[in-house]
């Protein structure tokens, strides 16, 4: 087994690469060629969580288990609000051949997600980005989009005004050739903005329908359980609608949920999977003033693929501890 760590990933997952690995797998998972249980997810006292992801790919051939803990209130402590390991096996005589670092890894999958769905949904001339959330997500986010659109104007909104100045300052000093813009008031950041992405720990919406102009792009991130959401029901209604996964989508999107029992909505409002619009099964932006939004829940695919990359990559630099058990 080879074993890696949180500077294992980063130096052999850099974003461009992740984004083509999530592309492609995400195709595969719409094709019906994977197979992903629900996530589970375990209660550990307040709001903490332990998540156990598990799925198997047709292509890459390879399947594995994620161990992830979710814990909302690490960003204020300095870490990371998912830890834990993710676990590889390979399929020709079931030896797990992999653990690996899973915090950096999740980080890294979810916002090359986001960029596919971006590149595939967004208007090409977007250039205005706006990101709710300050935390780590919101760095990963921000690399991500400018992997895929031509972004010159970044808006930042957090809840403190401290924080969203920090993010602010130290984005600036890596991309010095973008405008960047902080506060609090997540309305006035949405207004003229072509892109959003909602990367918080907010169980109560931040983002509101009312302030939604045509033409934007929505990547709804951080609300991964039914109990929780990012948006609120006139979002949802607005909005051209696509998922990751689309059992996921029923069974963990918490605003999605709600509507559907509520009758606001029903299950035909889901335009259809980001893998389905790649390989052409249902349509995309339809036309540029259109609301688009990419509900993301994260699934063990985007995990599985970029882990098989990571693998490759890491034997072929001998990167890791290898370990004989």
């Amino acid at each position: 087994m080879r074993v890696l760590s949180n500077d294992d990933i980063a130096a052999l997952l850099p974003m461009e690469q992740a984004i083509a690995v999530i592309d492609g797998v995400m195709r595969t998972v719409s094709a019906g060629r994977a197979q992903l249980p629900l996530r589970h997810v375990v209660p550990v006292g307040g709001d903490n969580l332990m998540g156990v992801m598990s799925g198997a790919l047709d292509e890459p051939l390879c399947y594995g288990v994620k161990l992830v803990s979710l814990f909302p209130g690490n960003p204020a402590r300095g870490l990371s609000g998912h830890r834990g390991a993710m676990v590889l096996f390979e399929a020709d005589t079931g030896g797990a051949v992999a653990m690996m670092d899973a915090g950096l890894l999740t980080a890294i999958r979810t916002a090359a997600a986001s960029a596919v769905a971006t590149r595939a949904l967004a208007r090409p001339d977007a250039g205005v980005l706006t990101l709710i959330g300050t935390g780590e997500q919101a760095e990963h986010h921000l690399q991500a989009m400018l992997a895929v659109r031509p972004v010159t104007e970044v808006r930042i909104a957090g809840r403190r005004p401290e924080k969203a100045a920090d993010f602010a300052a130290h984005a600036s000093a890596r991309h010095p050739g973008l405008r960047f813009t902080h506060g609090t008031d997540a309305r006035a950041a949405v207004a003229g903005a072509d892109i959003v992405c909602t990367v918080t720990n907010s169980a109560e919406p931040v983002l509101k329908g009312d302030w939604l102009e045509p033409g934007q792009h929505l990547n709804i991130v951080g609300a991964s359980i039914a109990t929780r959401r990012e948006v609120d029901d006139a979002v949802v209604q607005r909005a051209a609608l696509y998922c990751d996964y689309r059992p996921s989508l029923l069974a963990q999107a918490g605003e999605v949920v709600d509507m559907i029992a509520a009758g606001t909505i029903t299950q035909a409002h889901l335009r259809g999977e980001i893998g389905a619009v790649l390989n052409g099964q249902v349509p995309g932006r339809q036309e540029a003033g259109e609301i688009t939004l990419y509900r993301s829940l994260g699934i063990t695919a985007q995990d599985l693929a970029v882990a098989h990359h990571i693998l490759g990559a890491a034997e072929q630099a001998g990167r890791g501890q290898v370990v004989a058990f």
